[in-house]
């Protein structure tokens, strides 16, 4: 065969993939209402502003970044680190964890379905139906945030994924809604990527006409910073647009960035060429917001390498996953769990807070 038969036959085959993947994009709308999932018979619990309230925000790295993993986007050298058996047990873990918890509200970033990288595990399904057991009765959504027919880097390619970011609560939900923030990758690199998006899900509260608004956000990782800027300002419009209503606001995920506020030498950039963490202005949502992470332990790990135990001196952290809560919300506590990174690289953050009481004229 010609050399230029076969380079005419390979731009054929080239463009018919980017036609394909082109047509296949995920292009959700701006705004879209999202199915509810009830697991379990019970009506779900009501909440009455006064009372305390208790968050789970938790990165769980789709069921693939347990101790032992490592990955390419980080400095690593794989790209589907976990057989099917090791996700099955790292979201058994995560799903114990969820079930000995058993907070009010869990916000699931990096949830996988039908992805050939999680080995078609349902692992949203799974996760629910296990708090449920000790919930009685959990009402969820999950908001897609990288739904691709197929991605075809690196190679091995990482291949089908649908996935998302998922709120599982024991309180009775008004709503839940996908809101779509920027995308900052243009085509056609942008019909393989992630689409980002906020997940608001509406908690009605008793005697009163203010609503408790819970947003769960993964903002932009990968990018070169003005992603997650543009990303950032969006999720302020939206936070400020509900605390004008009156509203208890929690914001609370992976944020990949580290707040403003945080104390940079106790996870320091340990080598220039892994993975960094970009930075939230906290001085941008004051006064209306408070920030709440705890910087006693890292909420995420490097997979540069695998994790074989705290390495202050030589191993990459971050402080990249918390809150930011209204100021009609009381911060009781917050803690970082130290699970030593066992099923996941980011660590569960707890919230506990109180619904402050409204003044009455």
């Amino acid at each position: 065969m010609r050399v230029g038969t076969v380079w005419k036959a390979a731009a054929l085959a080239a463009g018919g993939a980017l036609a394909l993947f082109t047509a296949a994009e995920y292009r959700p709308n701006k705004i879209e209402a999202l199915p509810e999932t009830k697991t379990g018979t019970g009506a779900g619990r009501t909440l009455r502003a006064g009372e305390k309230l208790s968050l789970l925000t938790w990165n769980i790295g789709f069921g693939c970044f347990d101790a032992g993993a490592d990955f390419f986007h980080d400095g690593g050298k794989k790209v589907n680190p976990a057989s099917r058996a090791q996700v099955e047990q790292n979201i058994r873990s995560i799903g114990a964890v969820l079930a000995g918890m058993c907070p009010d509200v869990v916000l699931i970033q990096e949830v996988d379905q039908k992805s050939a990288r999680s080995h078609g595990v349902d692992e949203y399904g799974k996760l629910c139906s296990r708090m449920a057991e000790t919930a009685g009765t959990v009402f969820s959504a999950l908001a897609w945030n990288f739904k691709v027919l197929f991605v075809p880097y690196p190679i091995p390619p990482i291949g089908h994924v649908e996935s998302g970011i998922a709120t599982l609560t024991a309180l009775r939900p008004k709503s839940g809604t996908r809101v779509s923030l920027p995308c900052p990758f243009p085509w056609p690199v942008r019909t393989c990527n992630l689409k980002r998006c906020l997940l608001i899900t509406r908690i009605p509260l008793e005697g009163s006409t203010k609503e408790l608004v819970l947003v769960n956000l993964h903002l932009e990782a990968y990018d070169s910073g003005a992603g997650k800027a543009a990303q950032t300002r969006a999720l302020r419009e939206v936070l400020f647009a509900e605390a004008a209503r009156g509203n208890y606001v929690i914001a609370g995920g992976d944020f990949n960035q580290s707040f403003s506020t945080a104390d940079e030498t106790r996870y320091p950039q340990r080598d220039p060429s892994l993975w960094r963490a970009g930075k939230l202005d906290v001085e941008a949502f004051l006064p209306a917001f408070t920030p709440a992470e705890d910087p006693r332990v890292p909420s995420c790990r490097s997979l540069d390498r695998p994790y074989r135990g705290a390495d202050p001196k030589n191993f990459q952290y971050y402080l990249i996953d918390g809150y930011l809560v209204s100021r009609n919300v009381e911060i009781l506590s917050v803690e970082t769990k130290d699970l030593h990174f066992a099923a996941s690289d980011h660590n569960p953050v707890q919230l506990t807070c109180r619904l402050r009481a409204e003044q009455t004229k």
